[in-house]
């Protein structure tokens, strides 16, 4: 059963997780979402697949309701992301999605029409939550070809889509790295296999090197926080990537 978790909170500012679910079906592959609240607006990134749906929105609820969620934030177009689309519509047909340019003519395979999408240009862009200021930050072809992280300077968090993910274990199933040395054997062959580009690898990391970080959180597996995110970093700037294990 998936769990909701308080990560951070600031005052009427709360970011949640919905983190693993160590009793799913072995061939769904494991998720996070993670719900953004100033005060009584919520903004779902990377809700996940519509399998999950009801698992997600279960934990949500019982930590708040889950009409307040205003706004999804798709990192990119895969099923595990955004499938659950529609499902999330059917709660608010209000919803709005921001999600790449790119993916605004092939999410509405899973819903929504065309005022429901809110495009990012390639460049990113700032959204606003209630007046608390989010920022869609580049990250193409990490792994797809538009591709967005979003950032909260308020909280020094960065969600990261799959850059940082791990495939763990059933039975790690910690809510943080604690020993990074051994998370990270989990994320080596999916980061060099699903990142196909050293450049825009390199471009990323030059780019989040500067940003005030205190929370990775990936889509798949555990949270860095502290130190770890720049061990994180300083390990993805040196891993061969775009290529095919033997």
């Amino acid at each position: 059963m998936k769990t909701c978790h308080v990560i951070h909170q600031d005052g009427k500012h709360r970011w949640l997780v919905v983190a693993r679910d160590p009793s799913r079906p072995d061939y769904v592959i494991d998720t996070n979402e993670y719900l953004v609240l100033n005060g009584d607006a919520g903004l779902l990134c990377d809700p996940g697949g519509s399998e999950i749906f009801p698992e997600v929105f279960s934990a949500i609820s019982a930590q708040v309701d889950p009409t307040c969620i205003r706004e999804i934030f798709a990192s990119h177009q895969d099923p595990d992301i955004i499938s659950s689309l529609a499902l999330w519509l059917q709660c608010n047909p209000a919803l709005r999605c921001h999600v790449s340019w790119l993916w605004c003519g092939f999410i509405p395979h899973f819903g929504g029409a065309a005022d429901t999408f809110l495009p990012i240009p390639d460049a990113g862009k700032q959204i606003s939550l209630e007046g608390l200021t989010l920022e869609a930050i580049p990250a193409h072809y990490l792994h797809s070809s538009g591709n967005h992280h979003l950032y909260d300077p308020k909280a020094r968090i960065l969600f990261s889509g799959d850059v940082g993910a791990a495939l763990l274990p059933p039975d790690e199933t910690g809510l943080y790295v604690e020993d990074f040395d051994s998370h990270i054997r989990h994320a080596e062959k999916f980061h060099r296999r699903w990142m196909g580009s050293a450049r825009a690898r390199d471009q990323w990391c030059e780019r989040v090197s500067s940003m005030e970080i205190d929370m990775l959180c990936p889509q798949h597996g555990a949270i860095y926080r502290g130190r770890n995110v720049a061990r994180f970093i300083d390990w993805f700037a040196a891993l061969d990537v775009g290529v095919l294990d033997d």
